[in-house]
């Protein structure tokens, strides 16, 4: 008799053959989890929302491994994306603005139509048009909620000094006088982070809409110029006042997004010209003096018309080189489904309403959520961005603004480099007229 020396075959032997089988099965290593890419912005709200985000996703799919790529914004934000959708080498999913700035990036060359997918019908009709190509097709699902370009104000210092809420920018200023009289710092701005400097152009855009009906399809067709338009150089004047005026912090060309935003919690400035979602970096670093900041729209030179600019949430795409489109398809639904609200709403409260149908808003609400969210249910004191209107936008602003906020260029100069920057830009676009 022959003796078996294997050990895995005699116990096969002893066994039976199924045994083994189900053996050899169960000892198999388990399938490897597709690994999707994700890029979005590095600052800290958004690492803690789409490190929370990514990760109760991997935990509802498991058989998906998400790994996030964290990217500067502004100038040097977009510069990046713009070379890495040319040179092929994008995240598969990434974050990114919609309207003009998605035009820039060609979306129909460069990013995956999303147009049939059945989360589609349940995104909020203001937001469709900011994320449509020349195509037709659908490019983005909206991420956060509608910001208001503005200005954040702190309601302490207002209650202190008995001010009002100006509906004007000649009350805006007399406010100025008397909190630097009280040694406050009135305006507080960030130009270490140049995209930071843009609020008193692009927040008065209500204004410009109200004053010059029909100005967007005019605008589209290079049939305004800024500098010869009162409404238009506006923007571009209050940069020049205020720094005329005195009332910048005396750090501003050292100063940071969030080094603004904590002078601002804390009282050591009263107005800070920004975007709504500002609120979110305050909840999170400064969670007891969130309560203390307010949002007022950017004041005009009409009381009787007084309203905010609305910008749009960020957009969620795939890029078109991603060679895991379902799971990457999978990815993109999940983050406008109501399991993804419940996150956003624990990790950082909602500053102003979802784009998504049904979506619940919950946690602890802010005075900045109430003051946005009434703004836009009331009749006439809402209209979106510019650059949600228009492919029409020059990628330079931040860098003019700030060159007029520090006196490098007055504000007629601002406006007239500024144009220089959209007709360069239209150009590049091919859009007629330019």
């Amino acid at each position: 008799m022959k003796i078996v020396r294997n050990s895995r075959l005699a116990k096969a032997l002893m066994l039976g053959l199924p045994a083994v089988l189900a053996s050899a099965m169960l000892a198999a290593p388990a399938q490897a989890a597709t690994e999707i890419t994700f890029q979005t912005w590095n600052s800290q709200v958004s690492q803690d929302q789409w490190n929370a985000m990514t990760a109760a996703f991997m935990k509802a799919n498991p058989d998906i491994t998400v790994k996030v790529n964290y990217v500067p914004g502004g100038v040097e934000g977009d510069a990046l994306v713009k070379s890495q959708l040319a040179s092929g080498t994008m995240a598969d999913v990434f974050s990114y603005n919609v309207g003009a700035l998605m035009q820039a990036i060609d979306p129909v060359r460069n990013l995956v139509n999303l147009k049939g997918e059945p989360w589609v019908s349940s995104v909020n009709s203001g937001f469709i048009p900011s994320a449509t190509g020349a195509d037709g097709g659908f490019y983005a699902a909206p991420f956060g909620t509608a910001m208001g370009g503005g200005i954040l104000y702190n309601k302490r210092i207002y209650a202190k000094l008995g001010l009002q809420i100006p509906l004007t920018w000649k009350e805006f200023m007399a406010n100025n006088a008397k909190i630097k009289k009280a040694g406050i710092t009135p305006v507080i701005s960030s130009w270490k982070d140049s995209w930071t400097a843009q609020l008193f152009v692009l927040g008065d855009h209500f204004n410009v809409a109200a004053a010059m009906p029909g100005f967007e399809d005019k605008f589209t067709a290079n049939k305004i110029v800024l500098a010869k338009n009162p409404s238009t150089l506006a923007g571009f004047q209050h940069l020049e006042e205020v720094r005329k005026a005195g009332y910048y912090n005396k750090d501003v060309a050292s100063t940071t997004f969030a080094k603004a935003l904590e002078y601002l919690a804390l009282g050591k400035g009263a107005h800070y010209p920004m975007l709504s979602a500002g609120i979110d970096t305050i909840v999170a670093n400064f969670p007891t003096k969130a309560a203390d900041i307010g949002f007022m729209a950017q004041p005009g030179t009409n009381a009787k018309s007084n309203g905010a600019t609305v910008w749009m949430p960020a957009g969620v795409y795939i890029a078109k080189t991603t060679k895991n489109l379902e799971a990457a398809k999978k990815f993109v639904a999940w983050t406008v489904s109501k399991e993804s609200f419940v996150v956003q709403n624990k990790v950082v409260p909602p500053s102003g309403p979802y784009f998504i149908k049904g979506a619940p808003v919950s946690g602890n609400l802010t005075a900045v959520f109430t003051d946005l969210y009434n703004y836009m249910q009331g009749k006439g004191t809402s209209y979106p961005a510019l650059e949600f209107l228009t492919p029409v936008k020059g990628p330079n602003l931040s860098q003019i603004c700030v060159e007029i906020g520090s006196g490098q260029k007055n504000a007629l100069q601002g406006a007239q480099s500024y144009q220089k920057d959209l007709q360069k830009q239209s150009q590049q676009l091919g859009l007629a007229g330019w």
